[in-house]
């Protein structure tokens, strides 16, 4: 039991070290390349915004969550 809690408190600490950093300047090249991108391949990005249009007769939302109800 004690060390269920031990390890329960070392994974919520490094759970809350890892949420507080900060993204410096010079960090931010890494960031903002193409593999670090949500969808890295623009045509393929264009292709699914196409596809999701063509079937549910809407467009844009890719990133919001919520459900088809308006309720966002």
């Amino acid at each position: 039991m004690k060390l269920r809690l031990l390890l329960l408190c070392a994974a919520a600490c490094l759970v809350v070290g890892c949420a507080v950093q900060s993204v410096q300047p010079w960090q931010r090249d890494l960031l903002s390349e193409e593999k670090m991108q949500l969808v890295p391949d623009p045509v393929q990005g264009f292709l699914d915004e196409h596809i999701y249009f063509s079937k549910e007769a809407s467009s844009g939302g890719q990133g919001v969550g919520g459900g088809g109800c308006g309720c966002n």
